[in-house]
């Protein structure tokens, strides 16, 4: 959102550092903490990363054509120039004060957001969502996978006086960390889609305790807001039980309406299914692979009819989505079907895509699993047990990447499966190229820190 630098003062609590009326009078037309990627009348915060403190990055963003840079009072004395003194905004902590920003941006423009979390298919879901409300509104939503402390205001800060919908993903590793988000978004309606084991080294009680951090969301929930929620979820089934709003279950149970039924799977086309919602019911079809996406869309569809577009539209709307970056993309390769979900990896998603896989036609089907992290003291009974339940699947071929992947080749060949381990995925890449086979189907999935797309790009630059 455009403002004037003294708008921003003013709502950050903060001074300038050479107050002038030239300066009040400038205007902010972006806001960035990355000094590489200003462009001319941003704003920068010089906020202390894990790698870097950017208050080293003030003079560059400055020197790019930044209108000003949000910096901490206790280092203004860095800076001595007086061209830059004069574009300087002091606060006590540069992060809390962009949070601050960006809540008073959201609530000075008032409308409806809509807030997302989940263990896994936040993004496809948040894509759902979009995909849907594009058909009757003017919808903002996050972008990549900005949604953190950091990320969000961020995208806070891009609403305009225009949107009527914010789409928002909510994200988290520790307790507390999605009430705090929730302060800062204000969610009107919050969609939850499941609970899995992500992060559970920060959790003393495993995944009843990330079930109680994913609920913050509800709760943050004003009592005239909306919930909607995966009632096929054991944990995520009984957040609406004390919520006062209205409250929307989805998924394929009998106490969900959105619910799907008919789930076909159509090979590397995607998946087909029915969906019946108030006594209405229509076919969709998607371009998304797994039963699991399935869920997604019909999240999607849940805040569809909530806000008024018919069962019919919802369906349509859905037919042009495509799969977000590294989630289930499906790609030919030398001949085979490759399957690339590499963005990041739990035992929950590492399963479910590998059901998707089962699904394909296949002359073998290969797993590729990178290890997952922050699993925390069971993550190599957990690695084992999904490695076990590949073999016990019928995968013919388990390729584990790195650490605590080798857990996943032992449970794989307890399993009855062929499995092998190699160290990084560039290895991994190179193992493929001289492995793989015409009609193979092959996934690749791991945590992020994997960086498992590598062992793809290998494949790709040799094609």
């Amino acid at each position: 959102m455009k403002l004037s630098l003294e708008q921003i003062r003013y709502w950050m609590g903060a001074e300038f550092a050479v107050p002038s009326r030239a300066i009040q009078s400038r205007f902010a037309s972006g806001y960035s903490i990355d000094s590489r990627t200003i462009q001319p009348g941003d704003l920068f915060f010089a906020v202390h990363g894990e790698r870097f403190d950017g208050h080293d990055f003030v003079e560059a963003a400055l020197q790019t054509g930044a209108a000003g840079a949000v910096i901490a009072a206790t280092h203004s004395e860095r800076y001595a120039d007086a061209a830059t003194r004069r574009r300087l905004l002091l606060v006590d902590d540069p992060l809390t004060a962009m949070q601050r920003l960006a809540s008073s941006v959201r609530r000075h423009w008032g409308r409806r957001a809509i807030g997302i979390t989940g263990s896994a298919g936040k993004t496809t879901t948040k894509e759902a969502i979009a995909q849907i409300l594009e058909t009757r509104f003017r919808v903002h939503k996050s972008h990549g996978n900005l949604n953190n402390h950091f990320g969000l205001p961020l995208q806070l800060l891009k609403l305009q006086p225009e949107h009527e919908v914010a789409i928002l993903e909510m994200g988290m590793s520790h307790a507390g960390e999605i009430a705090a988000l929730c302060k800062i978004a204000a969610p009107d309606w919050g969609v939850v889609t499941n609970v899995g084991t992500a992060h559970a080294e920060n959790f003393s009680d495993g995944q009843a305790g990330i079930a109680r951090a994913k609920y913050e969301l509800i709760a943050s929930l004003p009592r005239h807001g909306t919930a909607i929620l995966l009632c096929d979820d054991p944990y995520v089934q009984h957040f609406g039980r004390d919520f006062e709003g209205k409250t929307i279950y989805f998924g394929t149970g009998s106490c969900a309406d959105p619910r799907a039924e008919s789930i076909t799977p159509l090979g590397a086309e995607g998946t087909r299914f029915t969906v019946l919602a108030d006594e209405q019911h229509t076919d969709v079809r998607l371009r998304l692979l797994g039963e699991h996406n399935v869920c997604n869309a019909l999240a999607g569809i849940a805040v569809g009819l909530a806000s008024g577009i018919s069962l019919q539209e919802c369906a349509v709307a859905l037919e042009h989505l495509e799969p977000p970056d590294k989630r289930g993309q499906a790609l030919q390769i030398h001949g085979a079907t490759v399957l690339n979900d590499c963005y990041n990896s739990n035992p929950q998603a590492l399963r479910a895509m590998v059901d998707t896989l089962l699904t394909l036609p296949a002359q073998r089907t290969i797993v590729v699993a990178g290890e997952m992290l922050e699993l925390g003291p069971e993550s190599p009974q957990l690695h084992y047990e999904c490695g076990e339940t590949m073999g016990q699947r019928g995968v013919d071929l388990v390729v584990g990447v790195r650490g605590e992947a080798a857990s996943i080749v032992a449970g794989a060949k307890a399993g009855g499966a062929a499995a092998v381990f190699i160290a990084t995925p560039e290895d991994a890449g190179a193992w493929l190229l001289e492995n793989l086979q015409r009609g193979d189907a092959v996934l690749l999935k791991a945590s992020r820190g994997v960086h498992l797309e590598r062992a793809l790009e290998v494949l790709q630059r040799e094609e």
